[in-house]
């Protein structure tokens, strides 16, 4: 069981992904996708064990927005040991993102 951690700096972030299965929300306040995709977000997030969840907006983390080439939201990206494994454009079912993880 998890909490979504906000992600307010590229220093917080790196940091945040160096250690275990990360999966990362990109997203938008203003952004209607990523405003559905949030409750499912979080119910999946409580959940599942084993795996750090964190939002990031990109209009306030441009740099790894721009880092990780985001051109679309929401997109979600999984890590493992701060290595990027799976990527996924647009909103995600709870299978989808079952998917994303494993």
């Amino acid at each position: 069981m998890a909490d979504i951690i906000k992600i307010t700096s590229k220093e917080q972030f790196d940091k945040e992904i160096k250690e275990g299965k990360v999966l990362v929300d990109f997203n938008a306040t203003w952004c209607g996708p990523c405003k559905m995709l949030a409750p499912i977000l979080h119910d999946f997030a409580k959940k599942v064990d084993g795996v750090k969840f964190l939002d990031v907006d990109v209009d306030l983390n441009r740099q790894v927005a721009e880092e990780f080439k985001i051109m679309s939201i929401p997109t979600l990206i999984t890590f493992e040991n701060g290595n990027q494994k799976n990527k996924h454009i647009g909103f995600a079912t709870p299978d989808q993102l079952k998917n994303l993880i494993d």
